[in-house]
């Protein structure tokens, strides 16, 4: 009878043990507002230089989507709809010049995602990316979250320019 109370005894500390040291876990991964939770896609990717100026990042009309789940997973890719596909047919043997577009043409990315919605600060976790520096790494984005619209500002690049993203809610 003993062992058996220890048993239990046992098991219900485990589970215990489990569950304290999961809830970290779940508190980041669940520290999304539910606002940003749902998919969304692309209105534009635009560059804001030093002098005030702004262009298109990803040409003048960019295709994109980005996924959140309520568990704080997301998905990001964005795509310059100008690509032209390779001359070859074949990614192999493709030129020089065609990798180059085709990588500069695209920024995609996934992972886990938090939010501050008093600094308004969106974190992406990022596990995986096409430009792989960028794997394993934290980034944080300011955002303002209007009408079913997400815009953010990434950091500045080593030039000055600030990359601005605007998504627009899918219902």
């Amino acid at each position: 009878m003993k062992n058996h109370v220890f048993s239990k005894i046992s098991c219900a500390a485990a589970l215990a043990g489990l569950a304290i040291a999961a809830a970290p876990v779940r508190a980041e991964m669940g520290a999304i507002d539910s606002p940003l939770v749902g998919t969304w896609t692309l209105v534009s990717a635009d560059v804001q230089h030093k002098d005030g100026t702004r262009t298109h990042d990803y040409g003048p009309a960019p295709k994109g989507m980005l996924f959140i789940d309520g568990q704080g997973h997301y998905s990001l890719q964005i795509f310059n709809s100008e690509r032209r596909p390779f001359a070859s047919g074949d990614k192999e043997t493709a030129t020089p010049d065609e990798y180059r577009a085709a990588v500069l043409g695209l920024s995609t990315h996934f992972g886990t995602l938090s939010s501050d919605p008093l600094r308004k600060a969106l974190t992406f976790h990022i596990h995986k990316a096409s430009y792989p520096n960028w794997e394993g790494t934290d980034q944080v984005r300011i955002y303002e979250l209007k009408d079913g619209t997400l815009s953010y500002t990434v950091p500045a690049r080593s030039n000055g320019d600030v990359p601005v993203s605007v998504w627009r809610h899918v219902n």
